[in-house]
């Protein structure tokens, strides 16, 4: 069996068929592991929601921001208005199955080599502690209590990790973690003002992969998210979001040793001239 990890797709279903039919995907033998953002922006959210549901076990997702924002527009008024690309989800006849399905995915996958989530995490968070903010969440969202927590889902604080925070507040740095973290001080202090590529940031920031005495250092993690920063590899963390929707690509990473890269062009891309390039990677 391979494993596939594949970047942000947001709504570019066309897009993700070419990559499948690129890296001749089987769902009978591989897997495909999605680094979240199915859906928003892009044409064909409904498309990619209905395929990716339809894979079973041949297909695990975690959960980005853009996911986490349809969850909310399926239950609260006005978070997507009648322009919204998440409109044909949320019209659609199967729409109460998808977002029960959505709901029922994960913020952190693991196996014995890799772990998959969306955005990032904090330097104070170490694997088990990992594993049980994710679950704490998951858990709230496949209860029948889950809007009241999306009510309280949006805003940008707390942003800095402590042991004493409780309740919704908890929820939502958990939240801002998982699915919308880029840079941070060196204490962990999350900033959501500045998502451009390395080097345009604040001297007062650093990517969070790269915060000093980070206790998930050990973890080898897998991440989409971050368009600008396009495909990354540093020690233990490989970055995916290679800015399919803005024009740029699509990627997949081949869970081997060595990792291979397999990206495809999309619409408007300048680069690669190529339709598709293919690399190893021993990082």
């Amino acid at each position: 069996m391979s494993i596939y990890a594949i970047g942000d797709i947001q709504g570019c279903y066309d897009d993700l068929l070419r990559l499948l039919d690129t890296i001749s995907f089987n769902e009978n033998s591989d897997q495909l592991w999605f680094a979240g953002d199915l859906v928003n922006r892009g044409p064909k959210s409904l498309e990619t929601l209905r395929f990716v549901k339809s894979l079973g076990n041949a297909a695990v997702t975690v959960l980005g921001n853009h996911d986490m924002h349809l969850l909310a527009a399926s239950c609260l008024p006005k978070v997507a208005d009648k322009k919204s690309t998440l409109c044909p989800v949320l019209e659609a006849p199967d729409r109460d199955e998808l977002i029960n399905w959505l709901r029922h995915q994960v913020l952190f996958h693991h196996n014995e080599d890799f772990c998959l989530l969306h955005a990032g995490l904090p330097p104070q968070w170490d694997f088990k502690t990992t594993k049980k903010m994710a679950n704490l969440v998951e858990k709230t969202l496949r209860s029948d209590d889950y809007p009241l927590f999306l009510k309280q889902m949006y805003g940008n604080k707390p942003y800095i990790w402590s042991s004493n925070l409780k309740g919704y507040a908890k929820l939502r740095f958990i939240i801002n973690c998982f699915t919308r973290m880029r840079y941070c001080d060196v204490n962990g202090r999350l900033d959501f003002a500045n998502s451009g590529p390395l080097g345009s940031q604040p001297k007062t920031l650093v990517p969070w992969f790269e915060a000093p005495k980070r206790k998930n250092a050990d973890m080898r993690i897998i991440f989409g998210h971050w368009s600008t920063l396009g495909y990354y590899e540093g020690p233990n963390c490989y970055a995916i979001d290679t800015g399919c929707l803005w024009g740029g690509q699509l990627t997949a990473l081949k869970l081997d040793n060595p990792i291979q890269r397999i990206s495809i062009a999309c619409p408007g891309a300048k680069k690669p001239n190529k339709s598709y390039i293919i690399s190893n990677s021993n990082a």
